[in-house]
This record gives structure tokens, sequence and C-alpha cells, in this order.
């Protein structure tokens, strides 16, 4: 049975994801790994998730230490002083759903082989049970996130700018307003308590979910405006305008400061990055910040990055850290106000959708293979079906964490982006 997804386990709490498997994945983390650090998001069911967890890896005899409820790039940052790391989260999903996202040591979350061995262990039962007087201990933890802050000032200079934060009520509701203010800027927070119903707004930092934040950008006269999902690990933006910086704009803005060698981006970013850094080599890989920071590791990239919101800067940390760029966006608007960054990067008309889908994933996947390659053009699949012509292309995709079929289509023209996002969603409606 496959229990991980691209971005870890992932779904409905208390129903997909329960306490007995929880508790048995800390089985296997404990008899595989050791000692784990734990952590959550503001979830309802995160606490009792989180608690399973560690009973189970106590239970095979190792160490869990909890951190509380704490961003992701928190806990994936502190992983560093354990064996691995586990933190309780659906990232970007509605409040009914739960997760477990696991990280290793240098920050990079847990690969397919991790995850597949995992998996092995989880069907077999194969985990260890020690004995009453060998059981693991719980401890707690409470400086996870001063030393992330502390991190992340030293790495940023001052900004004293006015900036508009919307935590949406996660977990950077402890850490992304304190963190600017302390950089100079004076900071007006929105939806800055953590509450698991998610009140203000949906997790996603969408442009649809962000229309407060854009109407305060504007009334207050604020340099930006940044918004975050439920975990922490994406951050989006909007410019001194209200309006919404699309995510392959602001990845093309922080690669064309980072970038002197390589760059990794999964497959669905807009051609505007190659165009952006002629001397540098653009990585395409799969969509899931593990497989992006995979290949910076290996490329030795000088940054990656996803459209979706998560960036990865190597010389901090391999893991997507929302809260750092965050900062580091701070900073550069601080010498260059983010409309002009923006005007900088080459625009292409680029849409994106996504189909949902009921019927089973292979089946699905089986009718989407076989209807694009009656197209008879050249089909490259890192990830989905992705389809190039001379003046744009197009990918379709299922997502990783949830029963859709993801659509982007990108060309020169807007009539032309229309015409081949048009013909790929003919493509996914005959499968779906």
């Amino acid at each position: 049975m496959r229990w991980f997804g691209s971005s870890g386990i992932r779904g409905i709490a208390n129903v997909e994801v329960t306490a007995d498997l929880a508790m048995a994945v800390g089985r296997v983390l404990g008899s595989s790994y050791g000692g784990t650090i734990v952590g959550r998001d503001p979830r309802l069911t995160g606490e009792m998730l989180a608690s399973a967890l560690m009973a189970g890896i106590q239970a095979s005899g190792a160490d869990a230490t909890d951190a509380g409820m704490v961003s992701t790039p928190t806990l994936a940052r502190g992983a560093k002083d354990y064996k691995c790391g586990a933190v309780v989260t659906a990232s970007h999903n509605p409040a009914p759903y739960n997760g477990i996202k696991l990280w290793n040591p240098d920050g990079v979350a847990f690969d397919e082989v991790q995850q597949e061995e995992i998996e092995a262990a989880l069907e077999r039962k194969a985990f260890g049970h020690a004995a009453w007087d060998r059981v693991g201990t719980r401890r707690s933890r409470s400086d996870l996130v001063e030393r992330h802050r502390e991190s992340i000032l030293s790495a940023v200079g001052r900004a004293e700018l006015k900036v508009v934060v919307d935590c949406g009520s996660g977990a950077t509701s402890t850490i992304t307003p304190g963190v600017l203010q302390e950089m100079g800027c004076k900071v007006v927070a929105l939806n800055a308590h953590p509450d698991g119903h998610f009140p203000g707004r949906d997790p996603e930092p969408t442009e649809e979910n962000l229309r407060l934040l854009r109407d305060v950008v504007r009334a207050a006269g604020a340099a930006l405006g940044i918004a975050h999902d439920g975990d922490g690990d994406r951050m989006v933006a909007v410019d001194e305008h209200g309006e919404f910086v699309g995510g392959d704009k602001l990845l093309a803005v922080f690669a064309k400061r980072e970038v002197r060698k390589a760059v990794v981006v999964p497959v669905d970013t807009s051609m505007a990055i190659d165009e952006m850094l002629p001397a540098a080599k653009v990585v395409r890989t799969r969509v899931g910040d593990v497989y992006v920071a995979q290949e910076v590791r290996r490329h030795k990239a000088d940054f990656g990055g996803e459209p979706s919101g998560t960036w990865i800067f190597p010389k901090v940390t391999l893991c997507p850290d929302g809260v750092y760029a965050a900062a580091h966006l701070v900073s550069l608007v601080a010498e260059t106000p983010l409309s002009r960054l923006v005007a900088a990067v080459p625009s292409y008309p680029l849409l994106r959708g996504a189909v949902p889908f009921t019927t089973p994933r292979g089946d699905v996947a089986g009718k989407l293979d076989a209807a694009i390659a009656s197209m008879g053009r050249p089909v490259e699949k890192v990830d989905g079906w992705r389809v190039a012509f001379d003046d744009g292309w197009f990918l379709v995709r299922l997502s990783g964490t949830e029963p859709k079929v993801r659509v982007t289509a990108e060309a020169r023209t807007e009539a032309r982006a229309k015409e081949l996002y048009e013909l790929a969603l003919s493509k996914v409606r005959a499968a779906a």
C-alpha cells in the first residue's frame, strides 16, 4: 500500500491519517533511525497525531523530542541534532487534512527510497517493541524558534519598510512577524493567531485567497505583502500596488539575485527562467521540494524553487524555508521596489488549473498516457506529460497530494496559451 505522496503522508485526518498509522510510523522511525524530533502545525488533529507518533518512537526504544507547534522549516532545521525529524502537517491543504512529513538531518525531506522502506516496514509490521524498562524517553524542546530566528537575522540586513504579513492562522504566526520586526520593519499582521480551523482564509496562499492581504497593502501604503501556507514551507508575495506576484515571477526574481552557475526548478516552471539566466544551467525536475532539494545538492546549484511558493537557498538550508524567503525578499525590496523587480522578468501568458477525478488514480494515468501519446508529438515524462511546441508547451500531471490532475500551459501569445491549455484540458477531461 502507498501511504506517501510527493509531500509525505497526507489525507483526511482520523480517516486516512489516523493515530494508529502515526504510531506505526513512529515505531518504524524509532527502529530504523533512532532519536527523532517531532513538531506540528496548528491543525486540530496535530496534537493527537504527534503524540501517537512520539509514542511509537518510544515504544521502539528510541527517544522522542517534542518541539510543539513550529513551522516546518523551523523543525527541518532542528533535525540536524537528531537522526531524523518529523512534522505533523498538511501544509496548504484544507483544515480536515493532516499528514506526516519526514526530514533528514541535512534538511532534505525523505526521498522515495526512504519512503518505500518505511512503507515496506509498515506492511510487514517490521518494527521493534522495546522491553518495559527499555522504552525511549520523551523530552520537550522550546528553543528551535529562537535558533531559527537568530539564523535568519544573521543572514539578512536591516529593512525599515512597512510590510503586511498574512500568516493564514498557521505556524508562521510564531516567527515571521517577529523576524521582520527585528529587521526594522513596521509589520501589519493578518491571521497571526494559530487556529486549526483556519478561519481567516484557506491555508493555500493563492491569489484568490489573498484578497484581504492585497487590500490591506494598498490601504496601508505598505512596501509589500507576504503570505504563508499552514506550515510555512511556502511564501508568496504582493507588490506595493497590491498586485499578486505570480510564482514564476517571484522565482525569477530570487534566481536573478542568487544564481551564477545553476538553478533547479520543476517541470511546470515558466520558460522565462531560461531567458533570465542565459549563462546558467537550468535543471528541470519533478514537482515537489524534495526533488528540487536533491537536484540542488547533486548539481551544487545556487538556488532552487517552485512556482507554488517553495524556495530553497542552499547557502542557508536545503529545506524550503518560507520564513527565510520572506526576510530575504524584504531585504531585496529595501533596495528596489518589488514591482520593478517583477517588471524585469520576461512575461509570457501562463495558465494553470486543475481537474478533480474520482476514478482510480492508475486508470486516470493510463488514459492520460494513451490520450497524449495519440497526438504523435514527443512527450517528456520527468513528471507527468510535458509536450513542447515551437511557440509554447503544456504539462499535465497528477497531483501528489490531492485527487486532481494539474494542467499548465504557456506560450508567447495569449491566444496560443489558451489554445494549448484547452488542448491539454480536453485530454484530461477525456481521462478523468
